[in-house]
């Protein structure tokens, strides 16, 4: 009989060894639930097993395929990369790290998604002037100065 682990890990990130494969694959930073199933239809997983259950075998796998899928470019999160010109997938500290890269790429080169990154507004075209307050940045809200309430 095998010993009750309470975690699992698999490409640098704990998971729960007693949730589904299926839920459980999405803990992993840049792993989606589409992704997930498709990582579980690739390798004939069945989807309802638990992470305890895996074999070794069977974890070395999915971090192969979670590293290079093979999949569809629809599927993946960074297509057509700018340096390579390639398809691919990024996961864990990876995707975290590129989204910076790719951020400060945009800031340097002064682009109106930059600028917005830059200033700490929001990037894809939401409205600020009921929203984003918290930080004092809302664009098209002044306040009058000299102006009492009341009478």
């Amino acid at each position: 009989m095998k010993d009750n682990k309470q975690l699992i890990r698999i490409l640098n990130t704990d998971l729960i060894a007693s949730k589904q494969v299926y839920h459980g694959l999405t803990k992993i930073k840049g792993v989606s639930y589409s992704f997930s199933n498709a990582v579980c239809l690739k390798l004939k997983l069945d989807r309802t097993k638990l992470i305890q259950e895996l074999s070794k075998e069977e974890i070395t796998k999915i971090e192969e395929t979670v590293k290079t899928p093979g999949f569809k470019p629809w599927l993946l999160n960074c297509q057509t990369n700018y340096e390579t010109g390639k398809d691919d997938h990024t996961s864990t500290t990876d995707l975290k790290f590129k989204v910076d890269s790719n951020k400060k790429k945009l800031m340097k080169i002064k682009s109106y998604r930059g600028l917005r990154h830059s200033a700490g507004l929001p990037v894809r075209g939401q409205r600020t002037k009921g929203h984003f307050r918290k930080t004092g940045k809302a664009v098209g809200v002044s306040k009058k100065k000299g102006v009492k309430k009341g009478k």
